[in-house]
């Protein structure tokens, strides 16, 4: 074959072919450049691969705030032939947000996102499906207390039985996060499935490194690529582990799922299940909401919930041990409100209002550790003029968290863990617009009530309780804030010494 393909004849239609292809593009490219002042900026791209060359796919995040700093806050980058347009500092990310929540409010179902639930569920989907869906859980977690008393009785009793394991490990260094990690799961859990988990429970345990694994995966270099090349799949392992990952969590789902429908009574509500099961009977054959109402939504949603409800708020919890070892006199600043104001009394979300100085601390770590540095990507759902350049209906949007968080023109010292970037000269706590860990607009995230509610009260009572030291023989110069990169960034592995308070 490849004889033939050098045969004069042959060999000269193949040049013909690709001197064809290669005009097309550097036509395509002249006609791009000559309409760049309708279109956002960026770095020339390269055929195929676009600007994956000039990228650090370890730290997208970084990557794209560096390339703001030259091309301006609005800019476009191709991932391969994938067109991205990134929206950069806390004034561009709210402005498209909030001010244009419409245009820029879609979800941009990448290809990764649609093997995770085919576009079902409430995070990664659109259309009448998500509407429903995102309506339905707002109201069933207000319904189930999500931000008010009786979810703060719920994580008060968890907050015991994170103690309690702490407690097992003495004055000794140890890696806190799984059991961090239970804990917040096991109060989304209680709203999904009307209950808890023993710490021990393998069920808890493989959902939980299930979710772990996938976030690890969502974010490597080869699934970025896939995302743009999504033929590579069945040849690459990354791709083959998230999948298993993504067929195991949906069977426990499922599993547990089915168990409370053995046991469903529509005359008595226990949890997110059974009001989604409850809300399928009352809607008749003709309303045009049920069939939305469907398994395929309802393992998604719960799938979903789960992911968001454990990843985020546990990572920020873990991050908040860690920079309090890191900063001991922030530490001691922390510790010494609480005895103030609090003394050895259970803690109620009534005293925050009195412990300005903690309320900044919880904020400045979610601002610090930036959990989620990219958002989850947008999609236009219009052709929309914005800051005067013009961005096509189904253009793909990454509002760009980090730059949001770490705007130089925004906070004082942003690349420093700094909780007087919340506090005014009296030391009263003060609201900062370019704090948006949770995201804005359309697709802010559903649960930040809750887990506003839950950082503050496993940390406080963590803290009330417990002196957070590095391990023994090490300094707190020498922990180390390096990020894993995930969907979500978590602190590298680490060890740390609960020393009892009392």
């Amino acid at each position: 074959m490849f004889e033939k393909l050098l045969q004069a004849p042959a060999l000269a239609s193949w040049l013909g072919l690709l001197a064809g292809l290669l005009a097309v593009y550097l036509l395509y490219s002249s006609w791009t450049f000559q309409d760049k002042q309708k279109h956002p900026p960026g770095p020339r791209r390269l055929p195929l691969i676009g600007n994956l060359h000039q990228l650090d796919l370890k730290r997208l995040d970084k990557s794209l705030f560096k390339l703001s700093k030259r091309y301006g806050p609005v800019f476009t980058v191709y991932l391969g032939l994938k067109k991205v347009v990134v929206l950069a500092g806390s004034k561009t990310v709210r402005q498209a947000l909030i001010n244009h929540a419409e245009e820029f409010g879609e979800r941009e179902i990448t290809p990764l996102f649609h093997d995770f639930n085919k576009g079902h569920g409430i995070g990664f989907s659109n259309g009448d499906s998500w509407k429903e869906m995102r309506r339905f859980t707002l109201t069933t977690l207000r319904d189930f207390g999500m931000g008010k008393r009786l979810s703060e009785e719920k994580i008060t009793e968890e907050c015991h039985y994170l103690i309690e394991e702490f407690e097992k490990h003495g004055d000794k260094a140890f890696d806190n996060a799984t059991i961090i990690t239970y804990a917040a799961s096991n109060i989304i859990s209680a709203i999904i499935f009307g209950q808890r988990f023993d710490f021990k429970d393998p069920v808890l345990q493989e959902m939980v490194e299930n979710d772990r694994e996938g976030s690890r995966l969502s974010a490597s270099a080869s699934l970025l690529i896939y995302n743009t090349f999504p033929m590579l799949g069945p040849w690459l392992k990354n791709w083959r582990d998230f999948m298993k990952t993504v067929q195991d969590n949906n069977r426990h789902m499922l599993h547990l799922i089915n168990k409370l429908r053995e046991t469903f009574n529509p005359d008595i509500c226990r949890c997110f299940v059974d009001a989604f099961c409850t809300r399928k009977l009352s809607l008749k054959e003709s309303d045009a909401q049920r069939v939305h109402y469907h398994d395929d939504n309802l393992v998604s949603s719960v799938t979903d919930l789960f992911g968001a409800g454990t990843d985020t708020t546990s990572n920020t919890l873990c991050w908040s041990l860690l920079l309090m070892a890191k900063n001991p006199q922030i530490q001691d600043r922390v510790q010494e409100e609480l005895s103030r104001v609090v003394g050895d009394r259970q803690i109620t979300m009534e005293d925050r209002r009195n412990l300005p100085y903690i309320d900044a601390v919880i904020h400045e770590m979610q601002r610090f550790s930036n959990i989620v540095p990219m958002s989850i990507p947008h999609s236009t759902s219009r052709d929309v003029t914005f800051q005067g350049y013009f961005i096509e209906k189904g253009t793909t949007v990454l509002p760009l968290l980090t730059s949001v968080l770490y705007d130089e023109s925004e906070w004082e010292t942003p690349n420093t863990f700094n909780p007087s970037h919340f506090l005014d000269e009296e030391g009263k706590f003060i609201r900062r617009d370019a704090f948006l860990p949770f995201s804005a607009g359309r697709r802010a995230c559903l649960g930040e009530g809750l887990a506003r509610m839950e950082l503050f009260l496993f940390f406080t009572h963590l803290l009330q309780r417990y002196r957070f030291t590095p391990a023994p023989g090490m300094s707190e110069d020498e922990l180390d804030l390096t990020p894993v990169v995930g969907f979500t960034l978590s602190p590298l592995p680490h060890q740390l010494c609960a020393v009892s308070r009392h």
